[in-house]
């Protein structure tokens, strides 16, 4: 990993199921996430993702491309365009600096509308010893 190295793009459909299971399962209850007539009535044309799922779906993204051993130690994220069942978000990320096994990371995900989320994500992925070699003590 190095500074100015470009994470690969992850596409997620955005679906009545992701965005209601989102809310779920982080026990968002708001009606405007799981309820298409509550939300029309409160000004949005459809129900839309919770910030949490965002959280997950971002910190997905940044673990998949890093590996098993990633580990996240601080994400910084901002909301903007709502993502509405129908739509696809495409993350995208920039190695920003790195410091020994940590690493910070610039994260855009955009759909159809805008940006729906930026921000910054530090994950460390730890040195794996080396294996031992054949004939070698264990």
């Amino acid at each position: 990993m190095r500074t100015g190295d470009e994470l690969p793009e992850l596409e997620i459909a955005i679906t009545r199921t992701l965005i209601v299971a989102g809310a779920i399962a982080s026990r968002d209850f708001q009606d405007v996430h799981h309820d298409a007539e509550s939300a029309r009535a409160k000004g949005s044309p459809d129900i839309f993702m919770n910030i949490l799922t965002t959280n997950g779906l971002v910190g997905r993204y940044v673990t998949d491309c890093f590996g098993p051993a990633a580990v996240l130690r601080k994400l910084a994220i901002r909301l903007g365009a709502p993502n509405y069942p129908g739509d696809t978000m495409v993350l995208t990320g920039r190695i920003e600096d790195v410091d020994g096994d940590t690493a910070v990371v610039r994260v855009v995900g955009a759909n159809g509308i805008g940006r729906h989320v930026s921000g910054t994500v530090t994950v460390s992925v730890p040195q794996q010893p080396p294996s031992p070699q054949p004939g070698g003590t264990p």
